[in-house]
């Protein structure tokens, strides 16, 4: 059954216009769900691999980032956050957080970070905890790569594309080559504004005023280069214990590249998701 899809448009807190899509759930949703996609992609690649997410009485609510996809607005934005640089996005994203909000009083809402998107919500949970009523990490570690490390398909033989890290699913990573919107690109402003967020998630204390009940769910794959065969996720987990929040639960799938959502065994990632957030949303 196709999902009811609507796009919408909302201004960042410096005016900027940014595009945005809700794909609803039949009914009264169970909780709402909003996705930050990663860097050189866009939400739109979300809406089948989280199709039964929608079927399962989810309403998602996804917005382009700042340069990218429909926020860009054309090929020649794509990888440019603008002037305000990373933390303007972080801060569209907690205002698309108030007017969901507003739009579905009493609903609660779980906030679905990938990639630069995780990243993101690393941050962003640290400041606007108490928008969200719970978290999920995909594709994500305790910091971020630093510019000049090596290839991220370095650790693969005999690689067949530039992207091969994304996933096992060869027709995924062809499907990704050939998207227009697709593609990690940079400006150097831009690259420099995002790495520098890890800066905020350096210090040990930057967890101190985090709400403790917030129910957290980390999903990788072992063989993602972002995580470094999980030594890069290991410190993420052992900092939210150490803040002593109180439902920390982390999925590792053996195998699993970078973009769980899009990997061979995709449907157990889904159904693993759900289960969760039915667990948190019952």
């Amino acid at each position: 059954m196709p999902v009811n899809t609507s796009r919408f448009t909302y201004q960042g807190e410096d005016g900027t216009e940014i595009a945005g899509f809700r794909w609803d759930a039949p009914g009264t949703p169970r909780a709402i769900i909003q996705l930050a996609h990663g860097a050189g992609e866009h939400s739109l690649r979300y809406l089948e691999p989280l199709t039964p997410l929608v079927e399962g009485g989810y309403t998602i609510y996804a917005a382009d980032h700042r340069g990218h996809g429909a926020t860009a607005g054309s090929q020649e934005k794509l990888g440019d956050f603008g002037p305000g640089g990373a933390p303007a996005a972080i801060d569209d994203m907690a205002v698309l957080s108030r007017r969901i909000r507003q739009e579905n009083p009493g609903v609660p809402l779980a906030l679905l970070g990938h990639s630069m998107g995780a990243s993101f919500s690393q941050v962003y949970f640290t400041q606007h905890h108490a928008l969200i009523d719970a978290l999920v990490l995909s594709g994500t570690a305790a910091n971020w790569l630093p510019r000049g490390e090596r290839s991220l398909n370095s650790g693969y033989e005999n690689p067949r594309t530039d992207y091969d890290w994304l996933s096992r699913d060869e027709a995924e990573v062809d499907k990704y080559i050939a998207d227009p919107l697709s593609g990690i690109r940079f400006t150097p402003e831009s690259r420099k504004s995002f790495t520098s967020l890890g800066e905020r998630t350096a210090d040990a204390g930057y967890l101190q005023d985090v709400r403790k009940d917030l129910p957290i769910y980390v999903f990788v794959g072992d063989a993602d280069p972002v995580n470094a065969g999980l030594t890069r996720i290991t410190p993420l987990i052992e900092r939210l214990e150490e803040a002593k929040l109180s439902d920390v639960t982390l999925k590792v799938y053996p195998g699993g590249r970078h973009e769980m959502l899009n990997e061979t065994n995709r449907d157990e990632v889904v159904a693993d998701l759900k289960a969760w957030l039915d667990r948190v949303f019952t």
